[in-house]
């Protein structure tokens, strides 16, 4: 009788640490869920690549069509559903052009691209002078900014607002038609 005994205690013991070691390994699991895969980041968007189109360039002005690759970088678990937003090409701090960015969604960990084509001119430039010598240069360095705001959705429950920022800046050359620096940050 005690044999019984002391084999179903030490069953009844070893059924309890199994039970203990799979709670904590449930645990272990789902902190690392949270940790890893419920961590909702920021989405980044950046300027992929750039074409001038049709550059018009005198002594003291310039007009010209630049096609730019929009890419918004989405490592989420979730897709990235943003609303329509301005991308904003500036010459020395005064803008010379603008282009919508219509809404739409990002892949939940994927890239989306597209393209968005802007006309920059130099009617509202007041210093003529610092712009006609980097016209006579050759080269003229514009930033672009960029604000997608929306909204990262995981499993269709959960969904967090974030926003994507861009700061770019780009140097063109009017002689060859080619952008010859282009970093985002």
């Amino acid at each position: 009788m005690t044999i019984d005994k002391d084999a179903r205690r030490r069953r009844n013991k070893k059924c309890l640490a199994y039970i203990v070691a799979g709670i904590i390994a449930q645990t272990i699991i789902i902190v690392l869920f949270v940790l890893l895969v419920l961590r909702i980041r920021n989405p980044k968007v950046r300027i992929g690549a750039v074409s001038v189109e049709s550059p018009s360039v005198s002594n003291s002005s310039f007009s010209m069509k630049l096609n730019t690759q929009i890419t918004i970088k989405n490592s989420n678990f979730g897709h990235f559903k943003f609303d329509n937003s301005a991308i904003k090409f500036a010459y020395k701090g005064t803008e010379v052009g603008e282009a919508t960015i219509i809404k739409a969604r990002a892949k939940a960990r994927a890239t989306k691209r597209f393209n968005v084509t802007v006309t920059v001119s130099s009617r509202k430039i007041s210093s003529k002078s610092v712009l006609a010598s980097d016209i006579n240069s050759g080269k003229i360095t514009f930033t672009s900014y960029a604000k997608l705001s929306g909204k990262v959705h995981l499993f269709k429950i959960f969904k967090k607002k974030k926003s994507a920022d861009m700061n770019c800046s780009m140097v063109v050359n009017t002689k060859t038609k080619a952008i010859e620096a282009l970093t985002c940050k």
